[in-house]
């Protein structure tokens, strides 16, 4: 699998001076190397980008829909090679690289289907007052202009997709900027829409390595900026470009609530087995993953042990094994700050009841109960296979304690009474609130992002394409309504 990868700069492929070795964080083996845009290559796919908005804005619908109705099938096509490469690049166990791979056909197929009837125009009489007899308005949206989309390593080619499918659908020029640690996932992408005769300019898949994305991010030509990352980056991205629109996808601490009614056996092996699979999926390594499981007294004594049992029970290894559930995460010093954030945690009074333990780059699926206020577990997103558990007595204890949190993605809360549902939903300071289920759900074409600190605006296929897009009115005069 060891290549030189070129990257994509106005739909052709090219390369610069410099590279950089992308490697297994699960053996170390090289994957590729990826080649490096120069400063006046990275000028050329901007300026190109800026010359073509228009004509990519005028583009029948039909065309862009044709271009992402064939990266759908291309994708399928080689499906099972885009995943063994997700997993060499990523260290992410070959099954979740699948998966990954089938949700980004689906995001593509969402966009054909939405560039379809994206548009169609809202017509509105404004001859309401005396001053609008024979006038009618007729609201469209057109793209903002191009965007700069920046990905990143946790899911490599579908969060990619999330920014180049909307705005080719939408008639957007984008240029993507992939993680360091996971570009080739990306420059795949690259590879299936040259396939397709769509305008030079309309896409670029630049591996800017992150010194050099200032620059990229000042730029004027770039009005649109969709970022998905930490908290830290995408708020000093926005600072620095206060005029621009910018979309940003941040971090997460999720909890998921386990109520008191929710208290059958089946009902708790339910939630256990979600939790552990969705704590530890990706190597924790999600911004939805459960970090924090908030039990009411009634069930935790019961709830904790089948926890426990189905956390130890995730099998961790090469994520080339289509057994494994976790492998390694992104390199070795994210687990060193894992195994940190946690011995800090036990230090102060935590009790550890599973895990706890590093290897290279793989940290062991952890469970800790009796977290102590102040430690960094208690408040920041560990983006890696670690779980808390939390008592609390009763709902109202348990919704002010996932929005003590300055994050506010998901939550997932595990009831089967509708009432609580809809308490839920109004209460929770969350973008999605998952019932009966671990916050970890999303289907790629709902809105997705957060409240506070985890972020402004919405990804989702139709969602995204609002954001790369505006209204424009226009009032026809004299008519006879």
């Amino acid at each position: 699998m060891t290549s030189t990868h070129a990257f994509w700069l106005a739909g052709r492929q090219a390369t610069g001076e410099d590279s950089f070795d992308v490697t297994n964080s699960w053996d170390g083996r090289l994957v590729g190397t990826v080649s490096v845009p120069t400063d006046a290559q990275i000028e050329e796919a901007v300026a190109a980008a800026h010359a073509v908005r228009e004509e990519f804005a005028a583009t029948p619908a039909h065309v862009r829909a044709a271009a992402l109705d064939h990266v759908v099938r291309r994708l399928v096509e080689r499906t099972e090679e885009i995943a063994q490469l997700i997993s060499a690049e990523n260290g992410k166990p070959i099954k979740w690289a699948r998966g990954e791979v089938g949700r980004a056909v689906s995001v593509f197929r969402f966009a054909s289907e939405e560039a379809r009837r994206f548009n169609s125009g809202e017509a509105q009489r404004l001859d309401t007052d005396a001053g609008g007899t024979g006038r009618l308005g007729l609201t469209r949206r057109f793209p903002r202009g191009p965007v700069l989309g920046i990905a990143p390593f946790n899911f490599p080619l579908n969060l990619s997709a999330h920014k180049v499918a909307p705005a080719i659908a939408v008639g957007a020029p984008i240029i993507l900027k992939p993680a360091p640690a996971t570009p080739i996932s990306s420059l795949i992408l690259g590879e299936l829409l040259a396939e397709m005769d769509l305008p030079a300019g309309s896409w670029s898949v630049l591996t800017v390595p992150n010194d050099r994305m200032p620059a990229l991010v000042q730029d004027e030509r770039l009005p649109v900026i969709s970022f998905t990352g930490s908290a830290p980056v995408g708020y000093s991205i926005m600072e620095s470009v206060p005029r621009k629109h910018c979309t940003l996808e941040l971090g997460g601490n999720g909890a998921a609530v386990v109520l008191g009614d929710y208290s059958s056996d089946e009902d708790l092996d339910w939630a256990a087995t979600r939790i552990a699979t969705f704590s530890n999926y990706q190597g924790g390594q999600s911004c939805i993953s459960v970090q924090r499981v908030i039990a009411d007294a009634a069930v935790y004594d019961r709830l904790v042990p089948k926890i426990v049992a189905a956390v130890e029970a995730q099998v961790t290894g090469d994520p080339s094994d289509a057994a494994t559930d976790v492998g390694p995460l992104v390199n070795e010093d994210a687990a060193k700050r894992v195994e940190s954030w946690v011995d800090e945690a036990v230090q102060a009074g935590a009790q550890l009841l599973a895990g706890g333990k590093r290897d290279g780059a793989t940290y062991a699926p952890t469970v800790l109960t009796e977290l102590p206020d102040g430690v960094t577990l208690a408040s920041e997103e560990v983006f890696g296979p670690v779980l808390t558990i939390q008592k609390v007595d009763g709902e109202a204890e348990a919704f002010a304690s996932v929005n003590s949190s300055k994050y506010g993605l998901q939550a997932g809360v595990f009831t089967h009474d509708l009432q609580t549902a809809f308490r839920a939903h109004r209460a929770l300071e969350v973008g999605g609130v998952i019932i009966g289920d671990v916050p970890s759900y999303r289907a790629d074409q709902m809105p997705y992002g957060g409240a506070k600190q985890s972020g402004v605006g919405r990804e989702g296929v139709r969602y995204a394409m609002d954001d790369y897009t505006y209204e424009r009115v226009l009032v026809l005069t004299g008519l006879a309504l």
